[in-house]
């Protein structure tokens, strides 16, 4: 017995709208569903990852304080890119408003609207 593939991961944010902005208008994941509250106001938004894995993007309810990267907890979500893409994806990043915020040979670092940190990574091909 063993767990086989990713089904899905959640991700509680405080704006539908900017994260949806983020994760399907800057990095091109498509809306598989969205989801509303029992009184119809929205609640979540799935949007289409790699397979049948999806990113399920949740309306928060309540003010936390903001983890650090430091603290234990999940680090950053890692995306898949074409090696000889980054340059593409570093344009189309800054374009939007948003900043590398570091990078290594393997992948490039920035922010959604709540401060994730998400990487897009072309592991195990080094940047040229």
């Amino acid at each position: 017995m063993r767990v086989a593939r990713l089904s899905h991961l959640a991700i509680k944010v405080s704006s539908l709208d900017r994260s949806e902005a983020f994760y399907g208008g800057v990095l091109g994941l498509s809306v598989i569903k969205r989801w509303q509250d029992e009184g119809g106001a929205p609640r979540s938004v799935w949007l289409a990852m790699d397979g049948e894995a999806f990113l399920a993007v949740e309306l928060a309810h309540a003010p936390s304080p903001k983890r650090v990267d430091e603290a234990p907890g999940f680090h950053c979500l890692a995306l898949a890119i074409a090696a000889n893409e980054r340059e593409s994806w570093r344009a189309k990043v800054l374009s939007a408003g948003l900043s590398v915020e570091r990078e290594t040979p393997f992948s490039l670092y920035t922010r959604d609207p709540d401060g994730f940190l998400v990487a897009l990574s072309h592991y195990p091909v080094a940047a040229e």
